[in-house]
């Protein structure tokens, strides 16, 4: 007879992934049915991210959409370079890599980004934005060692700054070139 393990519900799981809850990272890591959720969460997050940055003035569908699609654009690069890095340039003796475990633990790893939608509120945009971004970093340590079974958080560390300061340049790369004029 096999036991049942009992799985957290969707919100749930947002919750212990914003709380930076190790077993909730594992069991989204062992659950091959949460990778639709995992989607969902980057998803909620970068449309965060295009709603809140209202809050600069750019009131704009154009603005909204653009700044939805560079932040989906930014996470699916720091995956992969996560997936890179640490998982073929600093493994440890016991790392396995899965691309679906770490896009499931990296999607739940976005889950802070969604108080970005507060960004809305002017005059907090850029702190709403910078408090975002330093929680989803932490977030990304907690899914990244778990992922990629470290023991070692610094290695974590390493890894997700790597992978932060690649995925910063790009979306900033992008907007530089491609998003709408600041008027």
């Amino acid at each position: 007879m096999t036991a049942a393990t009992a799985t957290n519900s969707f919100l749930q799981r947002l919750i212990g992934a914003v709380s930076l809850d190790a077993a909730i990272y594992e069991e989204v890591e062992a659950d091959r049915g949460a990778t639709a959720q995992a989607l969902l969460v980057v998803v909620l997050s970068s449309v965060s991210a295009g709603i809140g940055a209202r809050g600069l003035g750019g009131t704009s569908i154009v603005n909204i959409l653009f700044i939805t699609v560079v932040a989906l654009m930014g996470w699916a690069a720091w995956a992969l370079v996560t997936l890179q890095v640490g998982g073929r340039l600093l493994p440890e003796a016991q790392t396995s890599v899965d691309v679906g475990e770490l896009l499931r633990t990296t999607g739940f790893a976005a889950a802070p980004g969604i108080l970005r939608l507060f960004g809305v509120l002017p005059g907090v945009t850029i702190p709403v934005f910078a408090l975002c971004a330093v929680w989803m970093l932490a977030a990304m340590v907690v899914a990244v060692r778990q992922a990629l079974d470290y023991t070692s958080t610094g290695r974590a560390i390493l890894v997700c700054l790597i992978g932060w300061t690649l995925a910063i340049a790009l979306a900033l790369g992008v907007g530089l070139l491609f998003g709408p004029a600041a008027s």
